[in-house]
């Protein structure tokens, strides 16, 4: 099958609004947990997970950290505008975009948009305590100018001009909440929108699939003899996006930025084969299959130093078979380990839909996606026509659903 002759309505179902969860759960690990393996659907609650895992079992986590990338300003007139960074215009690696200081300019959504005229700078002005104020008795003002310099770019200007775009957007930004939690964001939500293990700025949209982890679930896998390692993708908002083409073939899949270690890659290398991979998220599986085709592109002659992975590359058409992970992986290692810092980087547009082979993983740890997303597709790609089966399961039995919902681990056929 190839996935651009897929209908979007094809892979839909009723998703009811109080099915959607709003706030998260008071403990992280008290979320339910759905298991499907050969066939088999059965319920748990997530801190069963390192009873489910075997032994010498490889979890890869995504490591990104949430950003707070909305920007709430008013005009003069009062009008409300919302301004949700996306990316650096100038494609630069968003370590080094937060790291900028005075100025920078930056993709975005803006909400309310004609409202806005370009050229017009709007001032937000955030007084708060200085944190690094013992007595808590000084106050500091962070102002902060947005001038629309495109139909998606916006300018940004502020002062105190030492403090870097990270340090602005953590005084005067709020948690980039998905739209379908219809309230504001509150102070806890910049702790629960974020994992446990988040360390790399830089998304916009939480890796949700790892917001149930704890430490004392952390340490019980370890316990167990189930090891992890980590590796980067910034999620951007793209990742909410519905599929509105008809056809897949007429959908533009969004792109984010990837980072993975040299520990990562031979983590991934003495795991192919021998014991289960485990795929946090599918964030972590779609950077790990994009790891795959950058091995395939070196194979194959075309080397770059750079990940950059386009949406339809696994599904053309090849004049010979492709290599096996173990391979694909071999000719990454090789080449990172010629690499000053010692770690592939780029952007992936892969798209994961029904009739795409899954290379680098077993199982995926997973939350409950919107219909007719490609987060549903990719589910539809790893476990098959079941997933019906295990989203309606999921909705007879009051499962939560979407970012601050319920999780699932998904085995692959066979396994």
């Amino acid at each position: 099958m190839d996935p651009r002759d897929l209908s979007i309505a094809d892979h839909t179902y009723p998703l009811p609004e109080g099915c959607i969860a709003q706030v998260p759960l008071a403990e992280r690990d008290a979320s339910r947990l759905l298991q499907y393996r050969q066939g088999v659907i059965t319920d748990h609650v997530f801190r069963d997970l390192p009873d489910l895992l075997p032994p010498g079992a490889l979890l890869v986590l995504n490591n990104t950290r949430v950003v707070n990338a909305r920007i709430v300003m008013h005009r003069d007139s009062g009008a409300r505008i919302e301004v949700l960074c996306l990316e650096p215009a100038d494609q630069l690696p968003v370590e080094m975009a937060f790291a900028r200081t005075g100025t920078c300019v930056w993709n975005a959504f803006v909400g309310n948009a004609k409202r806005w005229r370009a050229g017009e700078e709007l001032v937000l002005q955030h007084t708060a305590t200085d944190p690094r104020d013992d007595d808590h008795t000084s106050a500091v003002t962070t102002t902060l100018r947005a001038r629309r310099v495109g139909t998606e770019q916006v300018a940004f200007s502020w002062e105190p001009a030492g403090l870097t775009f990270a340090e602005v957007l953590d005084r005067v930004g709020h948690v980039p909440l998905p739209p379908y939690m219809k309230r504001p964001d509150e102070a806890t939500d910049r702790e629960r929108y974020n994992t446990v293990f988040a360390r790399n700025e830089g998304s916009v949209a939480a890796p949700t699939a790892s917001l149930h982890f704890t430490p004392d679930v952390l340490d019980r896998l370890q316990a167990r003899g189930i090891t992890r390692t980590e590796l980067t993708l910034h999620v951007g908002a793209g990742t909410f996006l519905p599929v509105k083409s008809e056809r897949m073939a007429d959908h533009v899949m969004h792109g984010e930025q990837v980072r993975t270690p040299l520990e990562a890659l031979e983590a991934l290398r003495a795991q192919v084969g021998h014991a289960p991979i485990v795929a946090v998220g599918t964030t972590a599986l779609r950077t790990m299959e994009s790891i795959y085709w950058h091995g395939v592109a070196l194979l194959n002659g075309r080397a770059s130093q750079q990940l950059a992975v386009e949406q339809w590359e696994p599904y053309e058409p090849r004049d010979k078979a492709l290599p096996t992970a173990a391979e694909a992986l071999d000719a990454v290692i090789d080449q990172v380990r010629a690499l000053p810092d010692r770690r592939l980087t780029g952007r992936t547009e892969l798209l994961i839909a029904p009739g795409y082979q899954v290379r680098m993983a077993d199982a995926l740890v997973t939350n409950f996606h919107q219909p007719q997303s490609t987060l549903l597709l990719l589910v539809a790609a790893f476990i098959g026509e079941d997933w019906r089966r295990v989203y309606q399961h999921a909705l007879d039995r009051d499962y939560r659903f979407l970012s601050y919902g319920d999780s699932s681990l998904l085995w692959r056929s066979g396994l």
